[in-house]
């Protein structure tokens, strides 16, 4: 198949439009209508990975990490990112990065941090705000459900669990078209009156387009009357971090040392024991320290991250366990989430697990 089938559809869970504004989520090596036979599921797309990939036939490597954050100046191969990115080249590899993308969403990285701690009730922990738009639009009575069911196939109408929503109240709409006017109903130079509904339904942003398309190619009328409002909700199933519950409380310690097992971290940095027992447990992979105050709003009894500094986590502050379990570690069940998400759709396409250990950390 055609990269970007495989990089669409990954897309589709996790929009590029989610990623942070620092990240450089996406295709960053590559020809997105080249074919591939084979793909490498990696978290760091390092120069050991690339002769990985070589060593397997395999066209494409997926990674979490980006290889590439900031602009190349120069391909000299003077560092790891240059030689990298040479080799993959000169080896016709394309290289894919679903990062803070893959972060920010209901069934993403800490969907898959809290699974494998067993957490029940999950939520996004920080959900984002300023992401959803919503449209109203005027619409004959007789053409509504037409017109609604081409905006909910162009992604309109989802909120959370739920599809195809709207809200819909009828009135009447008036109109006089002018001499160069081709009303659908009526006569130009005549004054209208027409049984409308006004149609509402939440998008989010980034598909725009597709839905002021779908509008207007399903819409009768020769001109469209409609509005576009930007939301400031959260969106409850975007956003990051995560938070939920374990099964039955448990010790503070045991969970801690639970938690080291099922990640296979060398230490856990944490901060005082405040409780002897923990129940609510929030998580962030990667680099979580900006949640803590959520963490401590909901009430979680630990908060599972890693990147801590010295100073940080002074900002517990009696309120909550800090869990520094290291970056790779926290994230390292990505490469496992990534194969599932691919397997469903495409259960024969052949996914190789690497075998890399890519942790520039060590523990003595």
């Amino acid at each position: 198949m055609k990269i970007r089938e495989l990089t669409s559809y990954l897309e589709s869970i996790a929009p590029l439009a989610y990623q942070e504004s620092y990240d450089n989520a996406g295709l960053i090596v590559g020809n997105g209508e080249d074919e591939v036979q084979k793909a490498l599921i990696c978290l760091d797309s390092t120069e050991e990975v690339i002769d990985e990939a070589i060593a397997n036939d395999c066209q494409l490597v997926i990674a979490h990490h980006p290889i590439v954050f900031s602009g190349l100046k120069k391909l000299n191969g003077k560092n790891y990112v240059e030689r990298t990115i040479i080799k993959a080249i000169k080896n016709n590899i394309a290289i894919y990065a679903i990062h803070t993308n893959l972060d920010n969403v209901h069934e993403g990285v800490n969907a898959m941090i809290s699974r494998k701690l067993g957490l029940t009730n999950t939520s996004i922990l920080q959900s984002k705000k300023n992401i959803l738009k919503k449209l109203i639009v005027f619409v004959p009575i007789a053409q509504t459900q037409m017109v609604a069911d081409a905006l909910f196939a162009a992604g309109a109408g989802h909120i959370g669990n739920y599809s195809e929503t709207s809200f819909r109240v009828e009135g009447m709409g008036t109109f006089r078209g002018n001499e160069h006017s081709q009303p659908v109903i009526g006569e130009a130079g005549k004054l209208e009156s027409v049984e409308e509904s006004r149609l509402e339904m939440v998008f989010p942003a980034f598909k725009e387009n597709q839905v002021i398309a779908a509008l207007l190619k399903s819409h009768p009328y020769e001109e469209v009357a409609y509005d576009i409002v930007a939301l400031e909700n959260a969106h409850a199933s975007t956003g990051a971090g995560m938070i939920g519950e374990l099964a039955e409380p448990m010790d503070t310690m045991a969970f801690l040392s639970r938690a080291k097992g099922i990640f296979g971290t060398g230490v856990i940095r944490h901060t005082e024991i405040i409780s002897k027992t923990v129940k609510k447990i929030a998580v962030c992979g990667g680099s979580g320290s900006f949640l803590l105050n959520d963490a401590i709003r909901q009430k979680a009894d630990v908060f599972i991250t890693s990147d801590y500094k010295y100073h940080q986590f002074f900002d517990a502050d009696g309120n909550i366990v800090i869990a520094d379990i290291g970056h790779y570690e926290s994230e390292q069940y990505t490469k496992e989430l990534i194969i599932e998400l691919l397997t469903q759709k495409f259960p024969t396409f052949a996914l190789h697990f690497s075998i890399t250990n890519t942790n520039p950390i060590k523990y003595l």
